[in-house]
């Protein structure tokens, strides 16, 4: 063949294409089920982390199957519809679909011999994406801890919302009224008060990402109101 041809250089082109496609495919393969174990390894360190245990260091997988009894899931009726497979939920494919038809994960915990549960939240901040865990007492009121992440919040500043200090201000606080009615709690500027609810420090220099954070509170625990507050 006439290696100077046009036809020539179109079949090698073609065959190049076809190789690299089948080598990137081939690699692909390979690493997806590193990639998913690494994925899920990494999302049972932040649900860990949202019931305050320390994970420096530990077993990831031991301490969760230590204290993650259930991963249920629930609709917005608070109605159980599955009694496991809450961890494979995508929340972020949930969130776009309209409220009822969506299906909402529970964890049910046990720490120190308390049951602890843990709900999902996911938002938007100044940049990208936030998300979170809350981890609640048994009256499903109480917070017991915070997990916060971002996608690209700014550095110093609404990136502080995954610092300890900014999530334990949240440990405490109530999600419900004195009625026994979901009302969240709010994320407000040193000096504003939230009206009929209880609330935490806004970051300094990060009003649109600690805007967020409330935003993502309200509205992501606030698809579980029914759960949490039936007696």
């Amino acid at each position: 063949m006439n290696t100077n041809s046009n036809s020539y250089t179109i079949i090698y082109a073609s065959v190049l294409v076809i190789v690299v496609a089948f080598l990137l495919a081939f690699t692909a393969g390979i690493l997806k089920e590193r990639q998913d174990t690494n994925e899920a390894l990494d999302k049972k360190k932040q649900i860990l982390s949202s019931l305050n245990i320390n994970i420096e260091g530990k077993d990831v997988a031991a301490l969760y199957a230590e204290h993650v009894k259930q991963d249920i899931i629930i609709n917005s009726q608070g109605k159980e519809i599955a009694g496991k497979g809450g961890f494979d939920v995508d929340v972020k494919k949930e969130n776009a679909k309209d409220l009822e038809k969506r299906q909402l994960p529970v964890y049910i915990c046990n720490v120190k011999g308390e049951t602890k549960y843990i709900f999902p939240v996911r938002g938007k901040g100044l940049w990208g994406a936030i998300w979170g865990y809350i981890a609640l007492d048994a009256d499903k009121n109480t917070i017991y801890g915070t997990y916060f992440s971002h996608e690209g919040e700014t550095p110093g500043l609404g990136a502080e919302i995954a610092n300890k200090s900014f999530q334990d201000q949240f440990i405490g606080k109530h999600i419900l009224n004195s009625a026994h009615q979901f009302v969240s709690v709010a994320v407000k500027k040193i000096g504003q008060r939230a009206e009929g609810q209880e609330q935490v420090d806004a970051l300094s220099g990060g009003t649109i990402t600690s805007n967020g954070v409330s935003d993502m509170l309200r509205n992501g625990l606030g698809q579980y109101a029914n759960y949490l507050t039936i007696q």
